[in-house]
């Protein structure tokens, strides 16, 4: 069984022990010696997905990650992004919508944000916000948010049709790690503007939160864009089972680097007397 086939058999989030490491029977500094181990193949499959681009491969890749406050989504597009050509990349991270963007239907934002035809897409939060903060806080009528769970799958399948391919990843933590990493920022002056007492005001919803993130997998976990519960209780295997699991992606498209449209042969020899 591949890592993607044992995180994506995680259904239950209750169940889940964030601080476990499946997969994966070292510890930090193998994981870490892990993670520089597949770090080359990693980079040359972006390369050859990007080359191919060039050539008018249609295919990308979008990595949607998702979690609550302080499950690192930015610091796995830290260690993860850091891996490749960031030539190849288009991160985006969704915040609260902006006035133009609340004018649209809410899918209109993260459609102007895939990822084009040879890149790798990184998502830091995702239009799962929209069936997550919105439901917790009933910011939209429940028929409304009903209805998004079947567009958001329509949505992703589409993507998918037209050469896409979806890795999404759920940053599982628990109250005590959330609680831990609050702590460890109000004790370092370099991670002070990483801290915000509103967060306080979101933790204190925290069953209104896993409910709905449950809610998020159940339905919205597809044949073409499953989910992969990444339990992030340790930094050092989250970023791993993130980067294995892109990696996997990736090793299932089959890349190759494009054949040139011109004679190989004959081009050394104009080069040699040029």
């Amino acid at each position: 069984m591949t890592l993607s086939e044992k995180l994506r058999s995680f259904t239950t989030l209750a169940d889940v022990d964030p601080r476990s490491t499946p997969g994966f029977d070292g510890g930090k500094a193998d994981g870490k010696k892990a993670m520089q181990d597949l770090a080359d193949e990693l980079a040359e499959l972006q390369e050859r997905l990007y080359a191919a681009g060039t050539q008018g491969d249609k295919r990308s890749v979008l990595l949607l990650l998702q979690g609550m406050d302080t499950a690192g989504k930015g610091g796995t597009i830290s260690n993860v992004a850091g891996i490749v050509d960031p030539q190849g990349l288009r991160i985006t991270s969704f915040k609260k919508p902006t006035p133009e963007e609340a004018a649209h239907d809410f899918l209109w934002r993260i459609e102007n944000a895939l990822p084009p035809a040879g890149r790798i897409g990184i998502f830091d939060r995702s239009q799962y916000e929209d069936v997550l903060i919105v439901r917790v806080h009933q910011l939209q009528p429940v028929d409304e948010i009903d209805r998004r769970y079947g567009a958001i799958n329509d949505f992703e399948k589409a993507y998918v049709d037209s050469g896409g391919t979806i890795v999404k990843c759920m940053l599982h933590i628990d109250e005590d790690v959330q609680k831990e990493r609050f702590a460890a920022r109000l004790d370092d002056a370099a991670k002070y503007w990483k801290y915000n007492p509103d967060d306080l005001k979101e933790r204190a919803l925290w069953d209104k939160y896993a409910e709905a993130y449950q809610v998020a997998l159940d339905r919205c976990s597809t044949s073409v864009a499953p989910w992969h519960v990444i339990p992030s209780g340790r930094k050092w295997y989250r970023n791993w089972a993130v980067a294995t699991v892109l990696l996997e992606a990736l090793r299932g498209m089959d890349l190759e680097w494009p054949k040139p449209a011109y004679d190989v042969e004959a081009e050394k020899t104009h080069v040699a007397e040029c």
